[in-house]
């Protein structure tokens, strides 16, 4: 396998994505071993997602800095191949785990192609794409997790718990989403992909995402507040702090020149925020 094909799967982007994972592992209702919770996370985020990175660099065949990759090789027909293999093995490991899950993996699979696919391309509308991120790697993603973790496609709509704890989740994203992409806009623009944050402009992004984060946090205290305990809201916001101090530095920083918004700045706030609720929400499925 070409050493390019293996930098566009970014496998080390899963780690940005696997709070989503662990959440669904902490409100779980169907308790579970550790290897039926690691075959779940080994489809998501080292088969699925890598499928989905591989994919869509095949088709944006970027030249500047992507998540993941400061400056991405050419891509080839063996990256489009692998991907496309990637998704037929999560699939079938998938059906060993449950056939609702594996069904569920191939309409995630089928939503990731559309949102990158040119015929289609859900990344060009600015709306459509920034709802598809946001519901899929959300709360679908959630939804996907806890089924292939045992509970039933009916069993989670019977528990409110469960649909706020998805519900979160796209919040979560649909205000950090934006954030992935304010290094983007003049390749974004240039490819024709109108993204909701190329739409807001620089600043209007850093507020557009701390307008979400503020009520996707106070969401959070409110859900742990009813089904946990008042120390989890502590903790959460405990967590949380590093965050919004990197996210208030870069934010000034970017009030004064605009290049400051560049990517070396994006992947540090992944990083933090990523470690960060991977910590909290381990820590949630693990010890509380």
């Amino acid at each position: 396998m070409k050493k390019s094909t293996i930098q566009h799967l970014r496998l080390p982007f899963s780690f940005f994505l696997m709070p989503v994972f662990l959440f669904a592992l902490a409100v779980a209702p169907v308790e579970n071993t550790l290897m039926e919770a690691l075959s779940v996370f080994i489809v998501l985020h080292i088969l699925v997602y890598p499928a989905s990175n591989g994919y869509n660099s095949f088709f944006d065949k970027d030249e500047g800095s992507i998540g993941g990759l400061k400056a991405p090789p050419k891509v080839t027909k063996e990256l489009y191949a692998v991907s496309l293999l990637l998704d037929v093995i999560a699939i079938s490991w998938s059906a060993f785990i449950s056939l609702p899950f594996a069904f569920m993996v191939l309409i995630y699979g089928l939503i990731s192609k559309a949102y990158s696919h040119p015929s289609i391309r859900l990344k060009r509308y600015p709306i459509i794409g920034w709802l598809t991120i946001g519901v899929f790697q959300g709360f679908f993603t959630v939804w996907m997790s806890l089924v292939g973790l045992g509970t039933s496609w009916l069993e989670f709509f019977d528990q409110p718990l469960l649909i706020y704890a998805s519900v979160l989740a796209s919040f979560l994203l649909l205000g950090s989403y934006p954030m992935t992409q304010v290094y983007q806009h003049e390749e974004d623009a240039e490819r024709g992909d109108r993204t909701i944050s190329l739409k807001l402009g620089i600043l209007g992004t850093f507020h557009f995402t701390a307008i979400l984060f503020f009520f996707s946090s106070i969401g959070y205290m409110w859900f742990f507040s009813r089904y946990y305990a008042l120390t989890h809201v502590f903790l959460f916001l405990a967590f949380l702090t590093p965050v919004l101090l990197f996210f208030g530095y870069w934010y000034l920083q970017v009030r004064k020149d605009r290049t400051a918004a560049d990517f070396e700045r994006t992947m540090k706030l992944n990083v933090i925020s990523s470690t960060c609720l991977n910590l909290f929400f381990a820590y949630l499925a693990f010890v509380s």
